[in-house]
């Protein structure tokens, strides 16, 4: 069969794990056991800064049923970190590295008690006894930056990880065009993951004499170089394996368990086992950045933008985990999908004595998005101008120059997406351009209908210069016909229905059909690294992989070699770390584009914003399977939709107040909006496997703007304070007479 014919790529395939994850049967970190094992507790840390001065375990190693407790003297090389390793993996007095002897938050682990039950060893973690020297503590990042601060780390003066700047044209020239100024500040919070397997993991010592490491990840092997980097061990030491994840949305790309569960089994030679409840991860994991962004916007009057200068603050807490990056892609994604001359923006990532905070779905396109869309629904109404022909008439296009100075890559849509969103809701096209209908209002004077559209677009792939790569490897088995083919991969499936997708592109690849594909996943000692499944990039990267594996494969298979095994590693354009002094920058080399456009019902009396209809225009490039493309546009939608109405984590002076789902409110099926719309446009990115682009984030970045459009599309109040609760609602409609009794 010729490969080139096309065989499953654009079918719905089943997903392969749909039927074992909906009976039960399919395992996850937490359902694992092993004969023999025995059980981990941690004890966290009771600061939110201070100096470790003793670990006193006497009393837990007492205990019956205690087997060991591990402390910082136990850690070969006392530090971790995905970007810096600036987080001890558990802090106390001891070591060659100055300060992994002070806790930054309360998140820091201080030791971890091995005993023979659970039970057992959450008694022994009380047991255990710190004494500590308090340090002054920072928990309001504009304050960390003071030079009176105190300071986190003694290499980051006034608490700073990273200054970004981006300074392009004349500003005095762009304000002095400029005939309205419109001017906000707009502030966004903490977010939870909460995906449905807590932090959970099962070490052992496999056949062949490795430390293995089963958890919940997003990238096996960057997950095992932290590992062996900790315990000063070769590589070949430590092995790691996912088997069902049960949810990440970035929120797995740090280490939680993994390292101390690989110390433990490394000092005792025995198997391991720890299972989180949802308060502590709740508690212990990080968080979506609070960024705050101050900025300000001009334009001409026929809505022409000249103008723009934006100062963005990110709360990194204690660590920077992905911080530095995150803000990063902030900073690039503040001025929106627009073409702008004139540009001046500064960028701050901080840390504070808060929660670490580090990737989650979006990157810190949905901060920047939030004051980007709010300004340019601003400009519209200032200018009285229809909200969709203002971006018409600035949106980026093929060959645009972006922030950073440099073209934007080839496949630039972003046209297309907003009036695909325009047409598929409630805009109609005529000679004057674009106008938006009304909603019909209801007949209860104490509710208001309104619509909203806002926009965006985000890097697929890693930015800034961060290396890029991803292995697939492929072997054809068979007499004189391709009877199966077996593809190995270490991509993380999150849910998201990863290894389905790469199956179908192996088919494809190939030309066999699906059901001739098995695959072999997310295990270290079976597959190169794949990178992380994050940043919208693992369709775009495996699909390349995995095509240069099948030309491998398959030229072998002609030379009749039986079985064929083909490998492949790809690796994308090259990218640029931002100038530090003007932000110029090839910061990356493929992005996804999106729309969406809302309906919302406002209670003028309660202030609660019930989401009619999200209408979601998505450039996907090519849907490999068109249902999970569907399902990853609900999923998120459904998740930015908390985000900008639900979720408020309460965290008084580092310490989160309300770890419970029952206090910390994520939306059910009787919150969402009854009534998602997926506009699924596939414009073939000039690099993606197949066109594809990755999508998963996208449905996320633009939905909190859009509902605070439609918010003042249907009352006239602003509202820039994420999330929208009730309570500010009120707030700002009272502030402006409206629905005072």
């Amino acid at each position: 069969m010729p490969k080139d014919k096309t065989v499953v790529i654009g079918q719905s395939v089943k997903r392969i794990d749909a039927l074992g994850k909906v009976t039960g049967e399919t395992p996850y970190p937490g359902d694992i056991d092993i004969e023999g094992q025995l059980w981990m507790r941690i004890k966290f840390s009771d600061r939110a800064h201070a100096r470790v001065i003793n670990v006193d375990a006497s009393k837990a190693e007492a205990l019956e049923g205690v087997i060991s407790v591990f402390t910082s003297l136990d850690v070969p090389v006392n530090e971790y970190g995905l970007v810096i390793k600036d987080q001890p993996v558990l802090c106390g007095p001891g070591g060659d590295k100055v300060g992994t002897d002070v806790v930054r938050c309360y998140m820091d682990m201080v030791a971890t008690v091995v005993a023979e039950t659970d039970a057992i060893a959450q008694e022994a973690v009380q047991l255990i006894e710190v004494e500590y020297e308090d340090f002054p503590a920072v928990f309001d990042a504009d304050e960390a930056m003071t030079d009176d601060a105190p300071q986190l780390h003694p290499d980051n003066p006034r608490n700073l990880v990273t200054h970004f700047r981006i300074r392009k044209g004349d500003m005095d020239a762009g304000w002095e065009q400029a005939d309205v100024v419109v001017e906000g500040e707009y502030e966004t919070t903490w977010q939870e993951h909460a995906y449905l397997q807590p932090e959970a993991g099962l070490s052992y010592i496999d056949e062949e004499g490795r430390i293995t490491v089963v958890t919940a990840g997003q990238w096996t092997h960057e997950d095992q170089e932290q590992i062996y980097h900790a315990l000063d061990l070769p590589e070949e030491k430590i092995r790691v394996i996912y088997p069902a994840i049960g949810g990440a949305f970035g929120g797995r790309e740090d280490m939680s368990v993994q390292i101390i569960l690989a110390l433990a089994t490394w000092k005792l030679e025995r198997p391991i086992k720890i299972q989180w409840n949802r308060e502590e991860s709740i508690l212990y994991h990080h968080k979506r950045h609070p960024i705050t962004v101050r900025t300000k916007w001009g334009a001409t009057n026929d809505g022409l933008i000249t103008a723009m200068s934006a100062e963005i603050v990110g709360d990194s807490g204690a660590y920077n985990y992905t911080s530095n990056k995150v803000l990063g892609n902030a900073n690039l994604t503040v001025t929106g999908p627009y073409v702008i001359e004139n540009i001046h923006i500064d960028t701050f990532t901080v840390y504070t004595n808060n929660i670490p905070c580090g990737a989650f779905r979006g990157f810190g396109a949905p901060q920047a998005l939030l004051a980007a869309e709010g300004q340019m629904n601003k400009l519209a109404d200032a200018l009285n101008m229809d909200p969709l022909e203002i971006r018409l008439k600035n949106s980026i296009q093929e060959g645009s120059i972006a922030s950073v100075g440099t073209p934007f890559p080839p496949g630039v849509t972003m046209p297309q997406v907003f009036e695909a969103c325009g047409e598929e809701s409630w805009w109609e096209k005529n000679g004057n351009g674009w106008t938006l209908k009304s909603p019909e209002q209801p007949a209860d004077t104490t509710k208001r209908r309104g619509r909203g559209i806002a926009g965006g677009f985000k890097n697929v792939g890693f930015s800034f210069g961060f290396p890029e790569h991803c292995w697939a490897g492929l072997e054809l088995h068979g007499a004189t016909e391709i009877e199966k083919v077996v593809l190995f991969h270490a991509g993380a499936d999150v849910g998201q229905g990863a290894h389905t997708a790469l199956m179908q592109m192996a088919a494809e690849a190939v030309g066999v059909p699906f059901e001739k594909v098995q695959i072999i996943a997310s295990d270290t000692a079976t597959s190169g690294s794949s990178g992380s499944a994050s940043a919208s990039r693992m369709t775009f990267m495996a699909g390349n992989a995995i095509r240069g594996a099948a030309d491998d494969a398959l030229q072998k298979w002609e030379d009749e070699e039986r079985p064929a095994k083909g490998e492949f590693m790809y690796r994308p354009p090259p990218t640029t770390p931002y100038d530090p002094m003007t932000g110029k920058s090839e910061p990356n080399f493929a992005y996804g584009y999106v729309a969406e456009a809302v309906e919302v019902e406002v209670d003028i009396e309660t202030g609660h914003v019930q989401v009619l209809k999200v209408v979601c225009a998505n450039d996907v490039g090519k849907a490999v399977n068109p249902e999970q493309v569907q399902g990853q546009i609900e999923g998120a939608v459904v998740q930015a939709h908390g985000y900008a109405l639900m979720e408020y984590l309460v965290s008084e002076e580092g310490q989160i107040k309300n770890p419970y789902f029952s206090t910390y409110l994520i939306p059910t099926s009787l919150d969402v909006p009854p009534e998602v719309k997926s506009v699924i446009l596939e414009y073939p990115d000039p690099i993606g496997p197949w066109g594809a682009r990755g999508m998963a984030e996208m449905p996320f970045l633009p939905l909190a703007p859009a509902i605070a459009a439609a918010i003042y599309d249907a009352t006239g109040v602003w509202v820039n304070s994420q999330p929208f609760t009730p309570q500010k609602v009120v707030k700002a409609l009272r502030a402006h007479g409206i629905g005072e009794i």
